[in-house]
């Protein structure tokens, strides 16, 4: 498919155009209890192609067209005509494109690119059912997932590069029964075959479940020290990733530059050390990926982006980054951050971070009250409302760590003074 396409472009002649295809395997496994119920092998083919349109007055406008395995020629190119076509309607300032690279990465030497995925996911599969060994709590149900994709890219500038890339993902619900009957959902998402951190997810969602089963209304109004744990820190951390993109920055939604001092500590409390992790070697532009720095002691050192939104900041394209890395070490072991008093949320019924403006919270399902004597106590109801922004500098870390698919770094964080709305009893 992918010659016909570039003959039928030929023809066309736009002012340029990049082809990327992909070639997806997947293993689906899904779980009613610990009983496997359905098993489904799935290989699916895809094609983008982009199409770049120069007006008369310098501008440049583009689209993307999909097309399916099994169209025919005639099809393909009137999909490609009329994307060309479409492409005169949306002209942007003009922008140069990406430099051309031409590269094949050979995979990566790990079990999820090299064995079978059937494999994989019955590894994936004992880790899941090996955490389900609460007395009161259990596994309701289950999904998993295991992708491996092979990635080309092609384009008029020369471009030619291919890369392989693998990733684990799934959800699970836990159920307890008494002395109320709760359930708690959770998702992962793993680059490797994680095993023995999926198997601790599993016990530590069991335990909040039967947590939640039994936690009371009891939460007053007040302020909290408020302790977060795993993909709750990487949706604080997104706010600084996201301020910092280029196509934020371009249209004036962020007044950040390379130098900004966008966070800054309180003695005693953490400057924070972001880099930004390339988890392929390319983006889907086929721009070489790296590892890069993005807050140094809070200091803005990169600005991330697609091409078109770089080229008009004149600053280096990056491609756009799907994982964060927090490299700071942390200032106090997990045990030691949430010494009370503090209120440790570990679920929410839908925890925001809204990257503009730099507010967050959520409405409580499961949280733990820690006294100053060490008493705790599982709570349930109210909500949570702050803003990052008159928080940012009093910000503490755990030497713990956590990783995940979009993140990894210290395991939990604890903010201080945020206001908490107690439950209505």
């Amino acid at each position: 498919m992918t010659e016909m396409i570039r003959k039928i472009l030929q023809d066309l002649a736009p002012a340029a155009w990049r082809i990327e295809t992909s070639e997806e395997e997947t293993a689906e496994l899904y779980f009613v209890k610990k009983q496997l119920d359905t098993r489904r092998l799935k290989d699916v083919s895809r094609c983008s192609v982009t199409i770049f349109r120069d007006s008369e007055e310098g501008e440049r406008g583009f689209t993307k067209v999909l097309l399916t395995p099994g169209l025919s020629e005639g099809e393909i190119r009137e999909k490609l005509e009329e994307g060309y076509y479409a492409a005169s309607f949306v002209m942007n300032p003009y922008y140069e494109m990406p430099d051309p690279v031409q590269e094949t990465v050979p995979p990566a030497q790990t079990p999820i690119l090299l064995q079978p995925l059937g494999e994989s996911a019955a590894l994936m599969a004992g880790a899941l059912l090996a955490g389900d060994d609460h007395p009161q709590a259990f596994l309701n149900s289950a999904e998993i997932f295991l992708t491996r994709t092979r990635n080309h890219i092609l384009s008029s500038e020369g471009t030619d590069v291919s890369w392989s890339e693998g990733k684990v993902s799934g959800e699970f619900v836990c159920q307890c029964k008494e002395p109320e009957d709760v359930e708690m959902y959770e998702s992962f998402s793993y680059d490797a075959l994680e095993q023995a951190a999926l198997t601790a997810l599993v016990r530590e969602t069991l335990a909040f479940t039967a947590d939640r089963a039994r936690a009371q209304k009891v939460l007053k109004s007040g302020q909290y020290d408020l302790i977060l744990k795993g993909d709750h820190v990487r949706e604080i951390f997104f706010y600084y990733s996201f301020r910092a993109a280029a196509h934020i920055i371009y249209p004036g939604y962020s007044s950040w530059s390379r130098g900004t001092q966008v966070q800054k500590a309180q003695a005693g409390y953490e400057s924070l050390d972001l880099s930004l992790e390339a988890t392929a070697p390319f983006s889907g532009e086929g721009i070489p990926m790296k590892d890069r720095v993005l807050l140094d002691m809070g200091i803005l050192q990169t600005i991330p982006g697609p091409n078109r939104f770089c080229r008009y900041l004149n600053t280096e394209p990056t491609g756009e980054y799907r994982k964060l890395r927090c490299d700071n070490e942390g200032s106090c072991s997990w045990e030691e951050l949430k010494k009370g008093p503090c209120l440790w949320v570990v679920n929410f019924s839908d925890f925001q971070m809204d990257p503009l403006s730099g507010f967050f919270g959520g409405e409580i399902r499961l949280a733990y009250l820690i006294e100053g004597d060490g008493r705790v106590t599982p709570v349930t109801g109210g909500s949570v409302s702050a803003s990052l922004l008159e928080k940012q500098d009093r910000l503490l870390l755990s030497r713990e760590r956590y990783t995940s698919s979009r993140y990894e770094g210290p395991y939990g964080i604890r903010i201080q003074d945020v206001s908490v709305a107690g439950a209505e009893v």
